[in-house]
């Protein structure tokens, strides 16, 4: 765990390297010193259905979710969030350059005892 899931209007595939985007938020989740490695996991999903705001066509929308475990300080999971939320708000930076876009991130802490995982990953990265 983190797990963050990004949703997108399917109007933004001409305009965004949604694949790309995902590896800068990657890239940022770890950056904070946060998250394990191991544990990381960024994916996206492309809205096919949506109705946004007044409900023009070129509205367009990414929101992102972060899981993440238990454990961190109110402090620390909001320096984690606010700097995950500037390097993707930098990669999305033209899209805000229109008056039809919207952007969020919410981060929600899971409690343990209602959260199973079991992870292949951890050892084969932790044996290096």
């Amino acid at each position: 765990m983190p797990h963050m899931t990004i949703e997108y209007s399917a109007n933004l595939d001409a305009r965004v390297d949604v694949a790309a985007l995902c590896d800068v938020v990657r890239r940022a989740m770890l950056s904070t010193g946060m998250f394990e490695i191991g544990g990381v996991r960024v994916r996206a999903i492309r809205c096919d259905a949506y109705s946004v705001a007044d409900a023009l066509p070129e509205n367009a929308f990414v929101a992102m979710t972060l899981r993440v475990g238990q454990g961190r300080t109110a402090e620390t999971r909001k320096a984690a969030g606010e700097a995950i939320f500037a390097v993707a708000r930098d990669h999305l930076g033209p899209l805000f350059e229109t008056p039809h876009f919207a952007f969020s991130l919410d981060m929600s802490e899971l409690q343990s005892e209602f959260s199973w995982k079991q992870n292949s990953i951890h050892p084969r990265l932790r044996g290096k």
